[in-house]
């Protein structure tokens, strides 16, 4: 089944076959299976010596995770705290938890970790066990960690938990996987401590958040121009994100032609995949980006973004860390 069907059932009109529905019980099963050990009590969350904010969704794909904890932790950092930011590192190498550098290898520690590091400068570890990964960052004057996607990782006790979703594609036609999106059921929201809306319209209870991005910075250089600059142009624009159509988007609301690259998420990028045979620029996300620096041309641009999210839902955050530390 091709992507462009999937995106159909899951968010479209197209109803869910048979199969793909009853494969939802198996899908249950191998959840309960890998969580078992902690439902039943066999194996219990490891506690930290600070407070964990956990940061993740329901759904499969993109809806805004990594600009949110970007935004939480220049956010925390202004009301006093020292944040740390603990990811798997998907898509990397990295076998063993480790912390990052001031240059991580994107293929090494994955591309998230790496833009966090990049943007924020504060401590990132990554590692396929968090509680471990987690505890580097502690010798490092931590005294708040940031889980980046780990609402589904029971392995580390946390204070916070906050959900992000996406405004306009929101739950998709709100079955679980594979018939639909969700990796848990709607029902887990009643245990969030903060729900983020992505873009469109926040409903009753949830935190509205836009992400803004507004220049354009070089790769191949230190430069930066206003990305309406490119308005009337025609650009190939490239996102290996989860959801690339809200890229796209973005774009064309600045007045740009967009030639549409959308990539896996994820995707190693290549010179290949940004060899389009003509001399117009190419945009693409910051996400992206990391994975160019070393190799990229004059052409070569990104479009970072910054969220921007109610001072209010920010302090609540802030208060919740407090309180567990003490």
């Amino acid at each position: 089944m091709n992507a462009a069907r999937v995106e159909r059932i899951w968010y479209g009109a197209e109803t869910a076959p048979w199969w793909l529905r009853a494969l939802v019980p198996i899908y249950r099963l191998v959840r309960a299976l890998a969580g078992g050990a902690y439902a039943i009590g066999l194996r219990q969350p490891q506690r930290l010596a600070v407070p964990v904010i956990v940061v993740g969704n329901l759904s499969v794909g993109g809806t805004g995770k990594t600009p949110l904890v970007i935004a939480l932790v220049e956010a925390l950092r202004e009301r006093g705290f020292h944040p740390g930011v603990v990811s798997r590192g998907y898509g990397g190498t990295a076998r063993r938890p480790g912390l990052l550098d001031d240059r991580p290898d994107p293929a090494v520690v994955g591309d998230e970790p790496a833009l966090i590091r990049r943007r924020t400068r504060v401590p990132v570890a990554v590692g396929r066990s968090r509680p471990l990964a987690a505890r580097l960052l502690l010798g490092r004057g931590v005294d708040v960690v940031i889980a980046d996607d780990g609402l589904q990782n029971p392995s580390l006790e946390r204070d916070v938990e906050i959900c992000v979703i996406d405004g306009e594609r929101r739950f998709g036609n709100g079955r679980l996987l594979p018939a639909g999106p969700l990796r848990e059921p709607l029902s887990r929201l009643q245990t969030i401590d903060f729900v983020v809306c992505n873009g469109g319209q926040a409903r009753a209870g949830e935190n509205a958040m836009r992400l803004v991005g507004d220049i354009a910075v070089a790769l191949a250089e230190v430069a930066s121009r206003p990305l309406a600059s490119f308005a009337g142009q025609r650009v190939h624009a490239v996102a290996g994100i989860g959801h690339p159509q809200r890229f796209f988007a973005s774009l064309r609301a600045h007045g740009i032609e967009v030639i549409e690259h959308a990539l896996p998420d994820h995707h190693a990028m290549r010179p290949a995949d940004l060899a389009f045979g003509d001399a117009l620029p190419v945009l693409m996300t910051e996400k992206d980006a990391v994975k160019c620096v070393s190799w990229a041309e004059s052409c070569h641009w990104c479009v970072p973004v910054r969220a921007e999210l109610p001072e209010a839902f920010l302090d609540g955050v802030a208060a919740l860390a407090r309180a567990a530390s003490r």
